[in-house]
Order: structure tokens, then C-alpha cells, then sequence
């Protein structure tokens, strides 16, 4: 009996333990916190793929109206080895778990996530991306070998980026 027991207490342990460790593939890729130097590792690389940057924020509504756009032109570039979509929220990073991931799974966002927790040096990183940001969001960047090639502010319909994304991949 004491045998039994100590079997099925390991045998908890390791399912919980494999469980926690699985590297199976989520409905919705993690949700990062970073500062801007880390962020700008991410996307500005010299590996020949275009990275399609948006800025944008839960609270934001006409970032959320453009959402919908932005993942059904990723669903059409997805299989290009040259191409990511990647989102960065403005949110504020105590909201990640109670704010952030919930919208992204609600709204079935699938793509890479960051959350830019650096507001105290909003005056640097503003003008970094882009010298003709004012701060507003949305905003949309396009990174390809690390050179800026493309920035909006404001909304995007989805025939606009598709557009830039073919004249820029």
C-alpha cells in the first residue's frame, strides 16, 4: 500500500511538473514586458524579414477597431518566412494579466505581444520610432534589416496594409 502511495505521489509530481514545462504551442503566443532596448532587439534585426510593428492599447478604441484588419492580413502573409506581425501594447504593464491577456485571447490574437512598460521615457523612445510620431496610437512601423520603412499614425484599413506589406516584403 505505502508503494502504491508513493507511486501515485510521484507520478502527480511528474505530471504536474511535465505540465507546467510543456512546450506545446498555445492558442495565443506569451505576452512579454519589456523596455524599449529589449523591444528594439526584437524587431529591428538584419535577418531580411519585415517586421510589421503596431502600437496599440485595449483602452484604445480605434486601435481595437483596427485589430480585426491587422490579423486577417497575417493569416494572409503568415506562411512567408519573411514576414511578422508583432503588437505592442501600451497598457500598463500592472494590467498584463487582468487586461491584456484577456482581450488577446477573447479576440483571438495570435500573434508575438509585448507589452512596453518604459513611460517614463516615452520623450526618447517616441521620436526613436519614428520622428514624426506625436505619441498618438494607433501607430504602425515597418522594420526590415533593421531600417525603418514605413510609419503611420493613426488607423489602417486593411487594403492599405496589405499594400505596404507587399511593396515593402
Amino acid at each position: 500500500m505505502k508503494h502504491l502511495l508513493t507511486h501515485t505521489l510521484l507520478s502527480s509530481i511528474f505530471c504536474i511538473l511535465f505540465a507546467c514545462n510543456s512546450t506545446a504551442p498555445s492558442k495565443n503566443k506569451d505576452l512579454e514586458i519589456v523596455n524599449y532596448e529589449q523591444l528594439t532587439k526584437r524587431i529591428q534585426q538584419k535577418d531580411n524579414i519585415l517586421y510589421v510593428v503596431n502600437f496599440w492599447a485595449t483602452w484604445c478604441k480605434p486601435c481595437v477597431e483596427e485589430l480585426p484588419h491587422f490579423m486577417e492580413v497575417n493569416q494572409t502573409f503568415l506562411q512567408q518566412s519573411n514576414y511578422e506581425m508583432i503588437l505592442v501594447s501600451l497598457d500598463n504593464a500592472r494590467n498584463a494579466e487582468t487586461h491584456v491577456k484577456p482581450f488577446l485571447q477573447d479576440n483571438n490574437i495570435p500573434v508575438k505581444c509585448y507589452i512596453l512598460d518604459d513611460i517614463k521615457r516615452m520623450n526618447e523612445w517616441i521620436p526613436a520610432t519614428s520622428p514624426n510620431w506625436t505619441g498618438a496610437i494607433p501607430a504602425t512601423v515597418f522594420y526590415k534589416n533593421k531600417e525603418r520603412l514605413f510609419f503611420i499614425e493613426g488607423q489602417l484599413s486593411k487594403e492599405e496594409l496589405e499594400s505596404q506589406i507587399k511593396k515593402n516584403i
